[in-house]
């Protein structure tokens, strides 16, 4: 009865708002001064993709170095890029509405998109609708890019980055292919000025192996807990080699409570810290698959994961946002995670974007990786392993050169990173961080992403 009457509710609000609908789109609102445009997009009969676009008050003209867009990729998958990434990562405002002085605003513009379908503000209206693939979710973001950059001139000429975290990283490649192909056949006016990839789960299979070596090393396992979670390790990677992707999805979350037990609670985004004991850690071993899965949103949800901080960001994007923006449906109810989301692609979940990542360099495409020190998720440790896989030919020179250390300032002298670069491959080492680079390390990222990005203003080192 009661998901009877929820859909009744969605159902008239789809139609208090169709004559809206006109084309692919929903009318997009913006503030007074046009410093902030937002709006649906259809992508998909009944698949509705909301996004936000922030112009930077930092502009500069400069012909040799053109102002560039960052188009920013939530995890998850389901994690919303318009709450999380937004108001607690790198947008203009925090989760108290107070400005944020490392948003990187200062550098270029901000695109936030919900994606894929069903994230945050963006819905279906048929749960049939949800992507079940990376490889749908980037057809889905190459038609909004068209419709919003096609019409647009002044986007055009702007360099798009797509700047992605965690599982964002897998959204990331896969769309940055999809939009070159659609470039190269004139269906999309758009200039790709490179993918980074922050913390980004490329290759699954090389991260379950980094994870007891590294707790080991910093002693969060001993030699017990170790064995325990490398048998895991090898079993996920005879599942993945067979192509059960999704049971491997499933040992990838027994992983985690092992882990987490073993641990006594480790925080997977910052070894450094503890994670909270009503985790999913707690009662991994004994719940069904099915219910691990429910476990496993409720941590991702967790204040872990919401590592900006916040007294109440359900209330934030729920009554205040929602206020402001004027435009979502009345059935629509914003999530920090969208488990339905998460589910659709549990047989996506463990698949590697090695490939892609070649593919996107034999393209010519500047590939940045940034991973944060304190990560265990995403560990550096696993990053580096699966770098060393891409067939690339500019590899071997790559893994021979020296690093640079990096600073915040010119009265810095402490080291906050290193970064080495060939060609159009790029790794920078954050140190300090966790999962959440932007968080923990926001003077050294912004700096970070005024060099990726080109940007015509100038981050002192």
């Amino acid at each position: 009865m009661e998901k009877f009457s929820f859909l009744i509710q969605l159902i008239l609000s789809i139609l208090a708002f169709s004559s809206l609908f006109h084309g692919g789109f929903v009318s997009a609102a913006r503030t007074k001064d046009g410093s902030e445009q937002w709006g649906y997009i259809q992508v998909r009969p009944k698949a509705h993709m909301f996004w936000w676009l922030y112009r930077s008050p930092h502009r500069v003209e400069d012909p040799s170095k053109p102002w560039p867009i960052i188009l920013w990729l939530q995890g998850g998958p389901g994690s919303s890029g318009v709450g999380i990434g937004n108001f607690q990562e790198i947008g203009p405002l925090d989760t108290e509405l107070k400005p944020r002085n490392s948003t990187w605003l200062r550098v270029a513009d901000l695109l936030f998109v919900e994606n894929p379908v069903g994230t945050g503000y963006s819905f279906v209206e048929d749960e049939k609708e949800l992507v079940k693939n990376d490889e749908e979710a980037a057809t889905d973001l190459t038609t909004l890019l068209k419709a919003l950059f096609n019409r647009n001139a002044r986007l055009q000429k702007c360099p798009l980055y797509i700047v992605a975290e965690s599982y964002g990283g897998k959204y990331a490649v896969t769309l940055a292919l999809s939009t070159l192909k659609a470039i190269k056949a004139g269906k999309l006016k758009l200039q790709l000025g490179g993918v980074a990839l922050g913390d980004s789960w490329i290759s699954p299979e090389d991260f379950v192996f980094s994870w007891a070596p590294l707790l080991k090393d910093v002693s969060r396992l001993d030699d017990s807990g170790a064995k325990k979670a490398n048998s895991i390790a090898l079993q996920i990677k005879r599942q993945l080699a067979a192509g059960h992707y999704v049971n491997a999805t499933y040992s990838w979350i027994e992983l985690d409570g092992i882990i987490s037990m073993a641990s006594n609670f480790v925080d997977f985004y910052n070894f450094m810290l503890d994670s909270g004991r009503d985790s999913i850690s707690a009662m991994a071993m004994a719940l069904s698959k099915g219910e691990r899965m429910k476990m496993y949103s409720r941590y991702l949800n967790s204040k872990s994961l919401l590592a900006g901080g916040s007294d109440d960001i359900n209330t934030l994007m729920n009554v205040v946002i929602r206020e402001k923006l004027k435009i979502i449906p009345r059935g629509v109810v914003w999530g920090e995670l969208s488990m339905s989301v998460y589910s659709a692609l549990e047989g996506d979940f463990m698949k590697p974007r090695i490939n892609e990542v070649d593919d996107l360099l034999a393209e010519g495409v500047n590939v940045t990786i940034y991973n944060g020190q304190l990560d265990v998720i995403c560990a550096t440790k696993g990053a580096e392993a699966w770098v060393k896989k891409l067939k690339w030919d500019g590899l071997k020179r790559f893994l021979s050169m020296d690093r640079t250390p990096l600073y915040c300032g010119h009265e810095d002298e402490t080291t906050r990173g290193f970064t080495k670069s060939y060609k159009n491959l790029h790794f920078y080492w954050i140190l300090g961080a966790g999962h959440f680079v932007p968080v923990d390390q926001p003077c050294i990222s912004l700096k970070m992403v005024a060099d990726i990005t080109h940007s015509p203003i100038v981050i002192s080192s």
